[in-house]
């Protein structure tokens, strides 16, 4: 039992002399691990020596695994500090969200009065909420006021003339009309013989040319009677009236003039069928055709009269304007009694026309609506409540109106106090919101830093104190979109979640704008870790804005609406609120930048600004050490494909990676990569203590460049962890060398060995594996993947037996992936190429001798 409480102590200080065994993690799933060639796994035997010792170590690392996984987290809450600072969170949370218990009334709205009250004085109260609430119905149920677009009627004026074109067209096509003068032929006579049908137009032009022939019996030798009514009255008795006109004019005109009126009878009954026929032909559309032989049966006069009634009944429409929604029938009454003046052939047409053309051409004037339920709100009166000395203001065991609580208020009698029964309860919801948070924490992101809760502390404090503040907007979608994008959406979710939930507890708050916001917020918060660019981020934020608008609309609809409400001031207040959170996405877009730097934190959006080749650092690491770069990016390749398999940070790898080496700019030619082929420093030095000093200054000297460009402290933990504390071994074997030429030398293992720390993330463990197997994988030519495999692994099992993974959290199963990931990328940047045959020079002909 004493060996094993030594054991505990050496784990908890660190100075374990063996590796933890690497049993210690669970087992990744089966179906996750790639198939391992046999044998492969046989070196990991030598590490536990001795069943016994095995079953203790195995033992003691399953015993202390949640202490090794998150010791030495800088900033990490624990023991008493982090009693005293949860405490400390739930104080201020209660302190600010917990107003309305300071000074709660006991006799208020709705409670039994113990006793009958009485007024002490004669006094006039005006009772502030119903009057507020008087005035935000009169503003809601404001008529909108309505201005006529003058594009509208623009339109509408286009459509009637292209309607008049279109029949004027057709009218065209048809002829004049009357086509001969009326006193040649009346009227009506002109119609008949125009539209008559060819075998009625045979017979009249037959009766009409018999007293050419014979002359007229003496009965029909008078003047003929003239059509009044129209020709579809009576068929034959219309055709009859018609011949004895024709036969009239034949007896009083000569032949040739008779000829010239067949001729033009026959040429307008032509030009009338063609345009008849262009009537009655089918249309490509729905839209039934508007003309139809009505219209060709207008004289010219009372075509003009119809366009000129019409465009006079169409301007006194639209200037008394038209509304949206009005019915169909009353539309048709208005247009029919318009056109009271229009005679009956016409009237049909005309109604036809401005039915086709007339629409809705007021539209709503925000401006003036606006100014109109204001004034409607202003124009409230105060709601007053006014009671004289002695007058009972509520009787024993009656409940306590709004205004009798108004009155209680004023001679205050409605007994203010804190309310500690409520506080307490309020102080417990506070601290089940606060115990809920630590344990989602716990499972999504371990790892907090004081930094960390103190950010989430102030974000999440911003909401109430806007609200005490009686500014009209919640923050929770900047709250939502800024955690969300720093911590996850488990993280950001549970705070807007959490925060919705408990605000309304303390606080008064308006129920739909802190729906449409805690919506709006939990948008944000779920979509934000996926965003790898302030462009996206930015999106994002009018999504939320948009969001949040809809929501308010829906939530006023299902909740707040009646029938009098104005749609017009519901969908501005719906605007607002978009408007208002798209406004927090901008606040949390221009603040992040700030945040981030203020609190060390590295976001995805972060780390893909840094891994961007043109910054400045990596600029100069190119220019200046170009070898180095290029083994950056292999390694980056290497350790980012790891990443990945592994479930691991793979932005935070790939930007930790590309400067894990800047430190090596200080020397350049000190590191053979950048050396080219030319001459070794080193050899010249001749000095395996300076040439070691060298070496291990790339660590200090990067440390300092990352500080000066303030890299984010995730990222610059690559920069010592990715070597550890391993030993700089050719110089240290060449330093052994001549302290045995020379024994006055001293070799100390300090001196050759970087000063670490050795990984503390699967994240920087993972970078020194790839870091050390780039150069062995790049040695390697026309090798096997069996051969590579096996050369990855010597090298993981040197970094394993060096304790160099001690912390770092990787098991044996994650080295098994990670051997078989760097080999296949081994494979993909070393793939076989089709060799070329050599070009001959083609034979050129001898030449010819002269």
């Amino acid at each position: 039992m004493r060996s094993l409480r030594w054991f505990v102590q050496q784990v908890k200080q660190r100075r374990s002399p063996r590796p933890l065994c690497p049993s210690a993690r669970p087992a990744r799933p089966p179906s996750f691990s790639p198939k391992v060639p046999p044998g492969l796994h046989l070196w990991w035997q030598g590490v536990c020596i001795g069943d016994r010792w095995q079953t203790l170590q195995q033992t003691c690392c399953q015993w202390l695994r949640p202490y090794r996984l998150r010791r030495k987290e800088s900033g990490k809450l624990s023991g008493s500090k982090g009693v005293l600072y949860f405490l400390l969170v739930v104080l201020c949370l209660t302190s600010v969200m917990g107003y309305r218990f300071y000074s709660e009334p006991q006799l208020a709205v709705g409670k039994i009065a113990p006793q009958t009250l009485r007024a002490p004085a004669t006094v006039t109260v005006i009772d502030e909420h119903t009057t507020e609430a008087n005035r935000r119905a009169a503003q809601l149920k404001a008529e909108p006021v309505l201005k006529i677009n003058p594009s509208t009627n623009q339109s509408i004026y286009q459509s009637l003339q292209e309607l008049i074109e279109e029949g004027e067209a057709l009218r065209r096509q048809a002829g004049a009309f009357p086509f001969v003068s009326t006193s040649t032929l009346s009227t009506e006579t002109q119609r008949y013989v125009r539209q008559a049908t060819e075998a009625d137009w045979q017979i009249v032009i037959r009766e009409a040319s018999l007293e050419g022939r014979g002359g007229l019996p003496p009965a029909a030798r008078q003047p003929a009677p003239t059509l009044t009514q129209p020709l579809t009255q009576d068929p034959s008795a219309a055709r009859q009236v018609v011949i004895l006109e024709l036969q009239n004019y034949r007896r009083t005109a000569s032949h040739e003039d008779f000829t010239v009126l067949k001729q033009a009878i026959i040429r307008a009954r032509q030009n009338y069928a063609n345009a008849l026929q262009e009537v009655v032909a089918p249309v490509s559309d729905s839209t039934p055709r508007l003309y139809t032989a009505a219209m060709l049966a207008l004289t010219d006069t009372e075509w003009e009269q119809l366009k000129s009634q019409v465009r006079q009944v169409l301007e006194r429409m639209l200037a008394q304007g038209i509304a949206t929604g009005l019915p169909p029938e009353l539309l048709e009454n208005a247009i029919q009694t318009h056109l009271g003046t229009v005679t009956e052939p016409a009237s049909p047409l005309a109604v036809a026309m401005l039915k086709r053309v007339v629409r809705p051409n007021l539209v709503t004037d925000p401006q003036q609506t606006r100014l109109q339920a204001e004034r409607a709100a202003r124009a409230v009166e105060p709601v007053r409540v006014e009671i004289r000395r002695g007058e009972t203001i509520v009787a024993a065991g009656e409940p306590i109106s709004q205004s009798a609580f108004v009155l209680l208020d004023h001679f205050g009698m409605s007994q203010r106090e804190i309310n500690l029964a409520g506080l307490a309860g309020f102080t417990a919801v506070i601290v089940a919101a606060v115990t809920l948070f630590l344990r989602v924490e716990r499972q999504s992101h371990p790892g907090f830093r004081r930094r960390d809760y103190l950010l989430v502390l102030l974000l999440t404090l911003t909401t109430p104190l806007l609200v005490t503040l009686e500014i009209p907007a919640t923050s929770l979608p900047a709250v939502g979109l800024l955690l969300g994008n720093y911590y996850g959406a488990a993280i950001g979710g549970t705070v807007v979640g959490l925060l919705s939930l408990i605000l309304p507890l303390g606080m008064e708050v308006n129920p739909s704008h802190l729906v449409a916001s805690a919506i709006a917020g939990l948008v944000g918060a779920l979509a934000a870790g996926r965003m790898r660019s302030r462009e996206e981020l930015a999106i994002l934020g009018v999504a939320v804005g948009v969001t949040q608008g809809v929501i308010y609309l829906l939530v006023t609809l299902i909740i707040g609406a009646s029938a009098g409400v104005v749609w017009y001031s519901l969908l501005s207040a719906a605007l607002v609120q978009g408007v208002m959170g798209a406004a927090w996405g901008i606040v949390a877009l221009g603040v992040s930048p700030y945040l981030e730097q203020a609190f060390d934190l590295v976001t995805p959006i972060r780390l893909a600004e840094l891994a961007n080749p043109n910054r400045p650092l990596l600029k100069r690491l190119a220019a200046e050490a170009p070898g180095t770069f290029q083994h950056t990016l292999f390694v980056a390749t290497l350790a980012e494909a790891a990443a990945r398999a592994l479930g691991c940070n793979v932005e935070l790898v790939r930007t930790g990676t590309l400067y894990h080496d800047i430190g090596k700019m200080h020397d350049a030619q000190g590191f053979i990569e950048n050396q080219m082929g030319g001459p070794n420093k080193h050899d010249a030095i001749n000095d395996p203590w300076v040439s070691a000093a060298i070496i291990k200054k790339h660590v200090t000297e990067g440390l300092v460049m990352a500080r000066k460009y303030r890299l984010p402290k995730a990222v610059q933990s690559f920069i010592p962890e990715h070597q550890g504390t391993m030993q700089i071994a050719y110089f240290y074997h060449e330093a052994k060398k001549r302290a045995m030429e020379d024994p006055t030398l001293v070799v100390h293992d300090a001196d050759f060995r970087y000063d670490g720390p050795a990984p503390q993330s699967r994240e920087t463990g993972i970078v020194m594996l790839a870091d050390s197997c780039e150069a062995a994988l790049r040695s390697l030519k026309d090798a096997t993947p069996e051969e590579a495999l096996a050369m990855v692994n010597r090298v993981m099992r040197a970094r394993w037996q060096d304790d160099q993974l001690v912390d770092s959290g990787l098991t044996r199963e994650d080295l098994t992936v990670i051997a078989n990931i760097f080999v296949q990328v081994w494979q993909q940047v070393n793939h076989q190429r089709i060799a070329y045959p050599k070009l001959m020079p083609t034979p050129q002909p001898p030449a010819s001798v002269a």
